[in-house]
């Protein structure tokens, strides 16, 4: 079984304190790739934060956020709360429904948080809900929910 501490960097982060990383260790897959720095922490509320710095490369057209990379940001954010908050290892999981609602643009001039808490907890799924934040603009609402794999033997 894959363990979180074997593809993911979760040490404190130096330039942002109260801050711990989330990212994969090859930075060649996608988190990396495309969605570059990735933080999170648990705020007071006990809801879990995941930030992304947007860069002039996760802009659309219009110059605003491509909803494309709100939407990684929120399918990440589902494994980091289920992570944070709840029981679940996220690398063996996956996303088996998402559901969002854009409410506004996001900028790349700031950082995009997204904003979770766990409505639920199974043995088998994670129900999260949600929202991606910018300061104090809602650009999206969202609700998802995680399968936990199980851990397979060697012969299956």
């Amino acid at each position: 079984m894959v363990l979180p501490e074997d593809v993911f960097e979760h040490g404190p982060d130096p330039d942002n304190p109260g801050w711990r990383h989330w990212n994969l260790k090859d930075e060649t897959l996608f988190n990396g790739a495309v969605m570059g720095k990735l933080i999170t922490r648990i705020d007071d509320d006990g809801r879990a934060r995941l930030r992304m710095f947007p860069e002039r490369r996760h802009e659309n057209l219009q110059g605003i956020i491509h909803g494309a990379v709100t939407l990684a940001l929120i399918d990440i954010s589902l494994f980091t709360t289920m992570h944070t908050l709840g029981s679940g290892n996220p690398g063996p999981s996956v996303t088996l429904e998402l559901s969002t609602q854009f409410t506004g643009a996001g900028m790349s001039d700031r950082p995009l948080d997204a904003v979770t808490e766990i409505m639920r907890e199974t043995g088998s799924f994670v129900f999260v809900r949600g929202t991606v934040e910018q300061e104090e603009s809602v650009v999206a609402s969202f609700s998802g929910i995680v399968k936990k794999m199980q851990r397979r033997s060697p012969s299956q």
